[in-house]
This record gives C-alpha cells, structure tokens and sequence, in this order.
C-alpha cells in the first residue's frame, strides 16, 4: 500500500472516532525507522483506546497490515505501529507533558537567532 494512500485511510479513521488535533508529521530525513508520524488526542481512555482500534480495522479492511500496538491496557496513549507510519493517540494531558511534535520536527516553532560574531 502507498505511503499517501495509508496516511489517508490513518487520518479518515481517526475523523471518523472524532479524535482532536491529528497533525502529521514527516520523518524521512529524521530517522529511518518510519516515514510519518501522526498525533492525535482522545478526551478519554475510552475514546483513545477506539481511535486506535478503529485506525486497526479499517487499515486491515484496506489490505494493510497492523505490525504492532502498544498502550492499549491503560488507554492514556496508544501506539500503532503500521511500518511507514506510526500513530499516537493520546490523551491531551499526556500529549502536552511529552511534546512530540516539538520534539520529532525538524524546525522548532520559534526558533532561536544564531549569535552574532
């Protein structure tokens, strides 16, 4: 399956369960380990846990292939590794005391001038 096409079906999965916040984040001059990266938030344990599972099913639906997913016991933040892309779910709490966003882009969001020699 095509990287787009899996970031589409992650990003319609996600919409679809109401999760807030979804960025997608690029990570092929980052590491090489995954191409994409996608965040998004769950008010609950409840609603983070079914984001997940939800991303799941209609990734297999789609002929594609789930190879591993960490976190669902507590439901606080849950990992779906789909090989090319990996999805975060968290909840808000938990999403903003790690940053991922900050810490994955390539470019922080204010960066800092370079010292004048």
């Amino acid at each position: 399956m095509e990287l787009d096409q899996l970031q589409q079906i992650v990003i319609n999965a996600l919409e679809d369960v109401k999760a807030i916040d979804i960025e997608v984040i690029d990570t092929t001059k980052l590491t090489a380990l995954f191409d994409r990266m996608i965040i998004a938030s769950g008010n609950s344990g409840r609603q983070t846990r079914a984001l997940a599972r939800n991303v799941q099913d209609e990734v297999k639906k789609a002929g594609g292939t789930v190879a591993s997913v960490e976190g669902e016991d507590s439901g606080d933040w849950v990992l779906v590794d789909l090989g090319g892309i990996v999805v975060h779910v968290m909840q808000p709490a938990v999403r903003a005391y790690y940053n991922l966003e900050e810490l994955w882009k390539a470019t922080p969001k204010n960066p800092k001038p370079a010292p004048k020699a």
